[in-house]
């Protein structure tokens, strides 16, 4: 006889974090890095890496956040995990690279929001596992 479901070990939805790491002290990456991995626990996520930006630019592209782009249109990939919105960079720089994420169809969650972000709509309570284009969603951790 087979064990019942809930007794066997389950991966959950892939994600990959990324952070942006500029002037920031080792104490302070690593509390950031632990946020993501206990986000990740706690809604049953599946972190297979993360991204870091260490350098400060006004441009999307980086290499981080190229190298997070391509991971993204593998299959099974969910979506993207930041600590907050300011991760993606400045408000324009994080508006850009929010696009980039919904073009290839991952969503982006976020652990923690800040007071001054506004909050998202039509927030998916269930994961799915069946991306279309266009269709991501900024989650955060009271979804």
């Amino acid at each position: 006889m087979e064990p019942l479901t809930e007794h066997r070990p389950v991966n959950g939805p892939v994600v990959y974090g990324l952070l942006r790491l500029v002037r920031v002290s080792a104490a302070r990456q690593e509390a950031l890095r632990a946020s993501l991995v206990e986000y990740c626990r706690s809604h049953e996520l599946q972190l297979s890496g993360v991204f870091t930006d260490r350098h400060s630019t006004s441009e999307p592209e980086s290499a981080a956040f190229t190298g997070l782009l391509d991971v993204l249109v593998l299959p099974d990939v969910y979506g993207v995990v930041a600590p907050t919105l300011s991760h993606l960079g400045p408000k324009a720089m994080a508006a850009a690279r929010t696009r980039h994420i919904e073009r290839t169809g991952a969503r982006l969650l976020l652990a923690r929001r800040t007071h001054t972000a506004p909050r998202p709509t039509g927030l998916c309570r269930v994961p799915s596992h069946h991306r279309h284009p266009g269709s991501a969603r900024v989650l955060d951790a009271e979804s």
